[in-house]
């Protein structure tokens, strides 16, 4: 097993967008908080782009690909809360973009499957998505 032991309620992080290493939110809201980050993917969702950043949309048959960030434990509570603010999620706000949920995904190294949080589009916007939006055949960010 390559993915590293995290406290029990502390999920990993499932990332696809500005999160990712090298991408403008890494730095800013990552760096130094977290203990392990490894490529990944997620299945059962599609990722269409947005003004900026993308969106998962919940999808059976879709695969998504990014990174699972497991967090330092002494910072985990505050990553949290820092992710959800620049998600702009609120646990049943109905005017959320995104929904914080917990879905598996896989490491790509060895297939290890774990349990993570991931912020996908909240209904609203996936249902608006799914009409007009632009998808992202690769199911990766970097690759659109």
């Amino acid at each position: 097993m390559s993915f590293p032991f995290f406290a029990p309620g502390a999920l990993p992080f499932f990332v696809y967008g500005t999160l990712r290493p090298g991408e403008v939110n890494h730095d800013l809201f990552l760096r130094g908080r977290t203990r392990c980050e490894t490529p990944a993917r997620l299945t059962g969702a599609v990722l269409y782009d947005g003004p900026g950043y993308p969106y998962a949309v919940e999808e059976p048959g879709g695969v998504v690909y990014g990174e699972l960030v497991t967090a330092l434990p002494d910072r985990y509570e505050e990553l949290l809360a820092a992710l959800d603010r620049l998600e702009e999620y609120a646990p049943g706000d109905p005017s959320n973009l995104y929904e914080r949920v917990a879905r598996e995904a896989r490491c790509e190294e060895d297939g290890y499957a774990v349990l993570a949080w991931v912020y996908v589009a909240a209904s609203a916007v996936a249902v608006h998505l799914r009409g007009q939006g632009k998808l992202i055949e690769s199911g990766d960010w970097r690759v659109r």
